[in-house]
């Protein structure tokens, strides 16, 4: 640092003295200003939140559970009440699946508007938003409106709910010890279980309980109440400027903002996509499973919820239980691992027509691609700098969001034509897919290669700045030299 700095005093010193050549040389200093500024902003990341410090996080990281586990349960109630939506609305698997694609406008301009709504509201901004948005659909929803007007209020709870989705997984995946205290296991453990007793709510509501499918979003309006007021308490000092003292350079030096920054960074894009196919898979299999159990392995209706269920209930475990794994044995050779089983236990259930081996092998799915999603958001905080956490997982969570919405319409369409049989090949093509973009992160298969490999990355940018503005200096003396000879 000594050396940049004297550096830049040379350098400035010899601008006023020769203006003509300084023009010359003045988008190097620019750029190199902005290298420096990058290393010196990399140092934020030792400065780490911790879940239960101050003891507001607490009551916040409490907040952010319960908002997961209506998110879950909001995400597989599709599945459980397709069955009722399309014999009440009769309508075909195309048009029953733009429920699926409508939110996916949401996710979109949550991605988007992500980083802005920190810096003009903080993380009370989504904490307050996203629950507002569920409201307003939920109670929509409840008056049973025609069929052209759930896909518009749908895309209402996406937009919540990819607010929330990248807010919360960057603060909570950005904590110390994040993945070795389970904190993002938990979190997405309790999307699992909103997701698990979902299905068997709604399914009892309709099979045992013979109310109309509506019913279910009754008990969604006062569970999205909750989460308001508790949102709303927990994160009420998290305010846009205490955002901004901890995250003052809204823009980087060359003017951009961070989520341009961001979407300018390859492994946003990697996790970005990542995440479009997992979500794509999991929504996909949880929301069309009940069909595909009830019209593929001739299940009772009750029976095939609750084949769902153990789906989402795999997950959960899966999520709390290898996301201590995923930590000790590293994230690149555990999810790759994972991945591997999943193929084999996708082949199993495809091509064993049994209805007991099916459900069985829709657990173990459940189980192994459970943590996925937490160990993705963990990689990304190991990766990028801390500068573009929030732009950067804000944008690959609501962006894979939009795989929850496109990939089950698209089994959707395709089941139209083809049956429903068509979702087992569907998934195992989206895992391998999968496999394929974890591979291509950097770092390695061994344990601290994502550090490694972000450390060397800083570095070598380090190193580059510092010999650059040596080679500046000395080109300046050079110059100063010749020009006080030549008087």
């Amino acid at each position: 640092m000594a050396t940049q700095a004297q550096a830049a005093m040379l350098t400035t010193e010899a601008v006023s003295a020769h203006p003509t050549d300084a023009k010359s040389e003045n988008k190097d200093i620019e750029n190199t200003k902005e290298e420096v500024d990058h290393s010196v902003t990399d140092s934020e990341d030792l400065d780490l939140e911790r879940w239960n410090e101050p003891r507001a996080n607490a009551y916040r990281y409490f907040a952010t559970i319960f908002a997961f586990t209506i998110m879950g349960m909001n995400d597989a109630a599709y599945g459980a009440l397709i069955p009722y939506l399309e014999t009440y609305y009769n309508v075909s698997y195309t048009v029953i699946s733009l429920v699926f694609l409508a939110p996916f406008i949401g996710y979109s301009l949550a991605a988007i508007l992500n980083n802005k709504i920190h810096m003009r509201f903080g993380r009370l901004g989504p904490a307050v938003i996203g629950p507002l948005c569920k409201i307003l659909c939920y109670s929509v929803t409840s008056a049973r409106p025609p069929y052209a007007v759930l896909p518009v209020i749908f895309a209402f709870s996406g937009f919540g709910i990819g607010l929330l989705d990248g807010a919360f997984n960057a603060w909570v995946g950005n904590m110390e010890h994040a993945n070795d205290y389970g904190l993002l296991g938990f979190l997405h453990g309790a999307y699992g279980l909103g997701a698990t007793i979902s299905p068997l709510i709604a399914t009892s509501m309709v099979t045992k309980g013979r109310l109309s499918w509506n019913t279910f979003y009754f008990l969604m309006i006062g569970l999205a109440v909750v989460e308001l007021i508790f949102c709303a308490i927990t994160f009420r000092k998290a305010t846009g400027s205490q955002y901004r003292a901890v995250n003052p350079l809204t823009t980087s030096v060359g003017g951009h903002s961070r989520t341009r920054e961001a979407l300018y960074n390859p492994i946003t894009w990697i996790c970005a996509f990542f995440l479009f196919c997992y979500v794509g898979v999991e929504v996909s299999l949880g929301g069309w499973l009940v069909t595909f159990m009830l019209r593929v392995r001739h299940g009772g209706d009750f029976e095939s919820g609750m084949v769902v269920m153990g789906f989402w209930l795999g997950i959960t475990i899966g999520r709390v239980v290898l996301g201590f794994v995923t930590g000790r044995v590293g994230e690149k050779s555990a999810i790759a691992a994972y991945l591997l089983i999943s193929v084999a236990l996708e082949l199993c259930f495809w091509l064993i027509p049994n209805f007991i081996s099916s459900a069985v092998f829709a657990g173990f799915l459940g189980f192994f691609l459970g943590p996925l999603f937490p160990a993705a958001i963990i990689v990304a905080t190991k990766i990028l700098p801390k500068r573009l956490h929030v732009s950067a997982i804000g944008f690959a969570a609501a962006f894979g969001g939009g795989g929850a919405a496109l990939f089950p319409f698209a089994v959707g369409a395709i089941a139209q034509a083809k049956g429903v049989q068509v979702l087992q090949p569907f998934a195992l093509a989206l895992i391998a897919v999968i496999l394929v973009l974890w591979c291509s992160l950097p770092g390695g298969f061994k344990k601290g290669g994502l550090e490694a490999s972000r450390q060397n990355r800083t570095t070598a940018r380090e190193s580059q700045s510092t010999s650059m503005w040596a080679e500046r200096a000395s080109r300046w003396k050079t110059r100063l030299g010749l020009s006080e000879w030549s008087s």
